[in-house]
């Protein structure tokens, strides 16, 4: 009975999902974020391995949708080089307004979070900002980061973390939220909240231990152990680990090329697919296997399914739209 109430209420989710008609979730944010036009597929966001430095708070963050082959990929590049990229009030305004626009986008197929700055992925909380808050703003910010972060992981399509440099405390909580983490051999990765006599607060404590294994986040944590990339790969905290190249930014293209592994497959299904997996890690098998019946019962009525069997008895490439 209980997996028939839960069977209902999936069907009713991927309706939305499936449509993109899911209502905006309520992140107090100003359109502040800097959004470009189209980029050249071989590019970053400032031409290939360019940074753009900048001191005017506007320059925070930069939203760059790809064309031509690589329509549909999105990237987001952090962009506070005098600050290590940490997260402030203002990148916290700026992210999720971005994110929100990425999640209502159908067009979207996957999204990459990068840094623009060298070294660094995100060192985490603004320490300096938040020195100068009231005891009684701390709370209420670190509600909205965390509400950021989990909004980031709630996105319907792919989410990849392009880790060149250093991802502490909560760079490294926005890492654990994408789907998938590519990092350089020499980036730092770590939870280090308890160095500061805090704990990890923008769900680290929650996915660091559902990425690897509870013990092993428990020694991450508890010792505010810093690891590299390859340790990082080895551990499974990382799906790849790349040599860094000359230019930092190693990760940035192994993210590219998955993502363009990525983007020719049907868009509502990996959509349902990313849902499927996880709305079921969660629960058991057998409520988690009614839950694939329910996202794989979106995909069947829709024009890509169509197209993918006409392409394969024709022996081309099937061309989806998202329909």
């Amino acid at each position: 009975m209980a997996v028939q109430v839960g069977r209902r209420a999936l069907f009713q989710a991927v309706r939305v999902q499936a449509t993109g008609r899911e209502s905006a979730r309520s992140l107090s944010c100003s359109r502040q974020y800097v959004r470009f036009g189209k980029v050249s597929p071989s590019s970053r966001l400032n031409g290939h391995g360019a940074r753009h430095y900048s001191s005017d708070p506007k320059e925070d963050l930069h939203v760059r949708h790809l064309d031509g082959e690589d329509a549909g990929i999105v990237v987001v590049g952090i962009n506070r080089p005098k600050a290590k990229n940490s997260i402030s009030k203002n990148l916290v305004k700026m992210m999720c307004e971005a994110v929100e626009d990425i999640k209502n986008n159908n067009k979207v197929r996957s999204v990459i979070i990068c840094s623009l700055v060298p070294g660094i992925f995100c060192a985490g909380a603004d320490l300096k900002e938040r020195a100068k808050m009231h005891q009684s703003e701390v709370g209420p910010f670190v509600s909205k980061a965390r509400a950021l972060i989990t909004e980031l992981g709630n996105l319907p399509v792919p989410t990849i973390a392009a880790i060149d440099g250093a991802a502490l405390g909560g760079g490294l909580e926005m890492a654990l939220a994408c789907d998938i983490r590519i990092t350089s051999n020499t980036a730092k990765m770590g939870l280090v909240e308890t160095k500061l006599a805090i704990i990890p607060g923008a769900g680290g404590t929650q996915r660091l231990p559902r990425v690897i294994s509870v013990s092993l986040a428990k020694e991450l944590i508890f010792a505010a152990r810093v690891v590299d990339g390859t340790e990082a790969c080895r551990l499974g905290l990382a799906n790849h680990s790349v040599e860094q190249n000359k230019s930092g930014d190693a990760a940035y293209l192994r993210a590219l090329e998955l993502a363009r592994e990525i983007n020719p497959q049907g868009p509502i299904a990996i959509r349902m697919a990313k849902l499927a997996i996880n709305q079921g890690i969660e629960v058991d098998l057998s409520t988690g296997l009614a839950i694939e019946e329910a996202c794989y019962a979106q995909v069947i009525p829709t024009k890509d399914r169509l197209e993918g069997l006409s392409a394969f008895k024709e022996k081309r490439r099937p061309h989806f739209k998202g329909e």
